[in-house]
């Protein structure tokens, strides 16, 4: 998993236990953490694919050029 995939999945753990702990106070300041929250999966979601489709490429690279029927 890419670096920036396990940051923004942290991030995302975070800004969950915090919407919560602030929901359980009474406060809405919760909403924003779970709009954080919200964007931070999304990022996660983004760098996982992004690293997986880059490791796809550098294999493909790897194998060579493919021939071509003549």
């Amino acid at each position: 998993m890419p670096r920036l995939a396990l940051y923004a999945f942290a991030v995302c753990l975070l800004s969950v236990a915090a919407a919560v702990v602030s929901f359980v106070n009474g406060s809405l300041l919760g909403i924003v953490w779970v709009l954080l929250a919200g964007l931070t999966s999304n990022m996660c979601w983004y760098y996982v694919r992004k690293g997986r489709i880059d490791a796809r490429a550098r294999a493909a690279a790897a194998e060579g050029p493919a021939t071509a029927d003549r």
